[in-house]
C-alpha cells in the first residue's frame, strides 16, 4: 500500500494523538524522531504539544514563550483567528496542489510577488 493511500486510511495521521490525555512521553518522541527521522539539525530539548498565540505548550503542560516562532514562519503567533478563518475557507475549496500541477492562484500570486519586490521570476516555498 502507497504512503498516499495510507495517509488517506488515517493508518499515519491516527498515530500522533493530539486529542485528550498526554499518551506519549518527551523522551519517546526524542527516541522515535532519533530512530525514524533524518536530521537537518539537532532540535532543541522539547517536545511541543500545542501553541497559542506567542506561547506554546510541551507534552507535560509546561508553558514557554516562543521567541524561535519557526524561525519567522509563524511570527503572527499560534493558532491566529484571521489566519485560521483563511486557511479554513481555503481548505473548503482546495486544501494543497502539488507542484506537480497547475492551479488558479500560484500564477497571481507570483505575478502580483514580481511586480512589488521587482523580481523577474521567484519560486515561492515554505
Amino acid at each position: 500500500m502507497s504512503v498516499i493511500s495510507k495517509v488517506s486510511r488515517g493508518v499515519l495521521s491516527a498515530g500522533c494523538k493530539r486529542v485528550g490525555a498526554r499518551t506519549i512521553t518527551s523522551q519517546e518522541i526524542y527516541d522515535k524522531e532519533a530512530k525514524y527521522g533524518a536530521t537537518n539539525y539537532h532540535p532543541l530539548p522539547v517536545a511541543l504539544a500545542r501553541g497559542k498565540g506567542v506561547h506554546v505548550w510541551d507534552v507535560d503542560g509546561k508553558q514557554y514563550f516562543d521567541f524561535l516562532s519557526a524561525y519567522s514562519a509563524v511570527n503572527q503567533g499560534h493558532c491566529h483567528p484571521k489566519i485560521l478563518d483563511a486557511l479554513h475557507k481555503q481548505a473548503d475549496i482546495l486544501t494543497l496542489t502539488s507542484r506537480a500541477f497547475y492551479n488558479d492562484c500560484l500564477g497571481e500570486f507570483e505575478e502580483y510577488a514580481c511586480k512589488l519586490f521587482g523580481y523577474d521570476r521567484l519560486l515561492a516555498m515554505n
